[in-house]
C-alpha cells in the first residue's frame, strides 16, 4: 500500500466540489456525536479529519476550545471562511489523521465526523487520537454501517475504481469501523472503555437525477470522478446511482431515506 500517494490523492481529492450541500446533510451525525461525547463549555476540542468543521461549529457554540484539522487544503480553507462567517471560533489546521501536529495529552475531547474512518491505516489513526488526549478524554467516532444509501453510494463508486497493481495491499473498507468487534480490536491498549451505537440521519432529493446532480456538485469524490473518468465511464456510472436513487425513491418523485451509521465513543484510562 502506498500511504503517501493515497494520502496525496486524498488531500487534492477532499479540495473538490463545493462540499457545503454535503456537509449540511451530514450535519445531524455531528450533533449527534457532539451529544455522545459530553461536549460542553471549557473543554479542549479535536475536530480531526473535520471537513468543513460540521463537529468543531457544534462544538464551539457550546463554549468549547475548538481546533480543527484536515488533510485537504481545500477543506481548511472552506471551513476557515465558514467558522468565520457563522461567528466562531475555531483554529484550523492542516494535519494528516495519522500522524497529528499536536502534543501529548492535550485535548479533552477528540472527534472525528465520518472523516479519521478514511484513514488507509486504522491502527494507526487510532493511536494518534487517543495519544493526543488526555487521560480520562473521549474519543469520538462517526462511521457508515454496511447497508443503507451510503454504502449503497460507496459500493458504486468503488466498483468504478481503477483495480489495484498486482501484489498492492488495499486499504480497508471503511464500514469496518462499524462493527463493535473491529473497533475494539483497534482500540486494543489504548481504550479503558468503548461503546458502539447506531443511529441515522436522511438522504433527502427532489428527484434522483436531482440529488446524483447535487452530489456531483457537493460530493468531493464525485466531482473528482466526474474530472477524471472517461466521459463514457462516468455516464454508466452517474446512469447507475440514478437508478439507485429511483430505487430508493420508489420512482422518480421526492424521497427521504435513512442513512445508517456507527457512534462510537471510547474513553482513554485515568
Amino acid at each position: 500500500m502506498d500511504v503517501a500517494k493515497l494520502k496525496a490523492q486524498a488531500a487534492e481529492t477532499w479540495g473538490k466540489g463545493e462540499y457545503s450541500g454535503l456537509s449540511e446533510m451530514l450535519r445531524p451525525a455531528a450533533r449527534v456525536l457532539a451529544d455522545a461525547c459530553a461536549v460542553s463549555a471549557g473543554q479542549e476540542v479535536l475536530d480531526n479529519a473535520a471537513g468543513d468543521g460540521n463537529l468543531a461549529v457544534i462544538c464551539a457554540e457550546e463554549g468549547a476550545s475548538v481546533v480543527a484539522a484536515d488533510i485537504a487544503p481545500g477543506m481548511v480553507a472552506a471551513g476557515r471562511e465558514r467558522s468565520q462567517a457563522e461567528g466562531v471560533d475555531v483554529e484550523w489546521v492542516e494535519a494528516d489523521a495519522e500522524d497529528l501536529p499536536f502534543e501529548d495529552a492535550r485535548f479533552d475531547c477528540v472527534g472525528s465526523v465520518f472523516g479519521a474512518m478514511l484513514a488507509p491505516r486504522p491502527r494507526v489513526a487510532a493511536e494518534e487520537m487517543f495519544r493526543v488526549v488526555r487521560p480520562g478524554g473521549t474519543v469520538g467516532m462517526t462511521a457508515w454501517l454496511d447497508k443503507g444509501p451510503s454504502y449503497d453510494m460507496f459500493r458504486i463508486g468503488r466498483s468504478y475504481a481503477p483495480p489495484p497493481e498486482p501484489g498492492a495491499e488495499t486499504p480497508p473498507g471503511i464500514e469496518e469501523w462499524s462493527r463493535e468487534d473491529v473497533v475494539r480490536e483497534r482500540f486494543e491498549g489504548l481504550a479503558g472503555s468503548i461503546e458502539v451505537t447506531q443511529a441515522t440521519l436522511p438522504w433527502e432529493g427532489e428527484s434522483p437525477e436531482h440529488f446524483v446532480a447535487m452530489m456531483e456538485r457537493h460530493a468531493p469524490t464525485q466531482a473528482a470522478a466526474k474530472e477524471s473518468m472517461p466521459p463514457d465511464r462516468y455516464a454508466q456510472m452517474r446512469e447507475e446511482m440514478v437508478e439507485m436513487a429511483r430505487g430508493w425513491a420508489g420512482g422518480d418523485r421526492p424521497f427521504s431515506v435513512e442513512g445508517h451509521f456507527a457512534v462510537i465513543v471510547a474513553r482513554r484510562p485515568g
